[in-house]
């Protein structure tokens, strides 16, 4: 809002209407070396040695990747992650019943029973989806791949020890920028083979990603990086920093809810130990009869997601601090109702 001009885009009725550039690529040359600047400031990813791959969020890389991995396999890939998990690794993978691969539960899970990993694709979130803890692949293996999805992988919701160099990592502009409904996302590859199997599905799919949408996150990641292009992490880290500070006072409260533990860490971008500013509360009913805690917030009017939908327990919801202050000045209102019917309402 504060850049609103500089922000906007305004397009001729008559300007791109071609599939594709000047230079003939789906992807914009200007854009990706936008996106890369990003990351050299952010400091949340090494660069050098990568192919850059657009696609419609970080929803249609991931499929992308699974496709183009499972290509590498004379056998059928097995598809896991560890809980909990981002829901859609599963719903998507199964979705696109292939013969190529299958999705098969939780990676710790495969782990622990299986002599062998065999030929696998993990899934891993770092920062994690519900949790926002950070993580590193589970399996290890020769014939083991890994998606890292680096969707909140940046200074305003997670430390960054040190810029993450994985083959496979993908990021979107949804959780940099907050602008989900573009559906712009990229991906940095560093097998060439693997680059062009996943360029391959998205020209299949989409003859590459909108020349709109990418016109749009170039002029979003113009603004971000105006100046010396900290601003936006400065300010997005002290709003998520102090969404998370009054959730937790709230909940500190209570003996029947608990939340995650994020420790402070260590930040390459701001250099230096820092509390944590997390996407989500992970709330957990700890009363033994709380077996759906969902259904114990859903009566106090505040809409989480279920555990089961992340293959954990029902004694966990997700809660979204991705709100605008009204609603989550709101949240914050039933959350102290709710907790100061445990005989804590002098304390609050």
């Amino acid at each position: 809002m504060q850049h609103a001009e500089s922000s906007a885009v305004l397009v001729a009725g008559w300007h791109r209407m071609s599939y594709v550039f000047a230079d003939q690529s789906y992807m914009s040359q200007v854009l990706q070396n936008h996106i890369l600047k990003v990351h050299s400031i952010a400091r949340n990813a090494i660069t050098k040695g990568k192919y850059l791959v657009f696609g419609g969020g970080s929803t249609q890389l991931l499929s992308a990747a699974v496709f183009a991995l499972s290509l590498n396999s004379s056998s059928l890939a097995r598809v896991v992650a560890a809980s909990p998990y981002y829901p859609v690794y599963k719903t998507q993978t199964d979705f696109f019943e292939t013969a190529h691969f299958e999705f098969q539960g939780d990676a710790l899970l495969m782990k622990r029973t299986s002599n062998s990993t065999g030929n696998a694709i993990e899934f891993v979130t770092s920062p994690n989806n519900p949790d926002g803890l950070l993580r590193k692949a589970v399996l290890q293996g020769s014939s083991v791949n890994a998606i890292y999805d680096h969707a909140y992988y940046w200074p305003h919701f997670t430390a960054i020890p040190a810029p993450a160099d994985e083959d496979v990592m993908i990021f979107t502009i949804s959780k940099l920028t907050g602008h989900a409904g573009s559906r712009f996302g990229w991906a940095l590859v560093k097998d060439e083979d693997v680059y062009l199997n996943m360029l391959k599905y998205m020209q299949l799919a989409e003859l590459g990603v909108s020349r709109d949408t990418q016109l749009r996150a170039l002029q979003l990641l113009k603004v971000v990086l105006e100046g010396d292009g900290r601003e936006i992490f400065h300010f997005a880290y002290e709003k998520m920093r102090d969404l998370w500070e009054k959730i937790s006072q709230i909940v500190s409260l209570s003996n029947r809810y608990t939340i995650q533990d994020i420790p402070p860490q260590y930040c390459n971008f701001f250099e230096k130990v820092r509390g944590p500013s997390p996407a989500y509360v992970w709330l957990k009913c700890e009363r033994e009869e709380d077996t759906n805690c969902n259904a114990v917030l859903r009566g106090a009017n505040i809409i989480g997601h279920l555990g089961s939908l992340f293959n954990a327990s029902d004694r966990y919801v997700r809660l979204s601090l991705l709100k605008r202050d009204d609603d989550f000045n709101l949240l914050l209102y039933r959350l102290k109702e709710l907790v100061s019917k445990e005989g804590g309402a002098e304390t609050l």
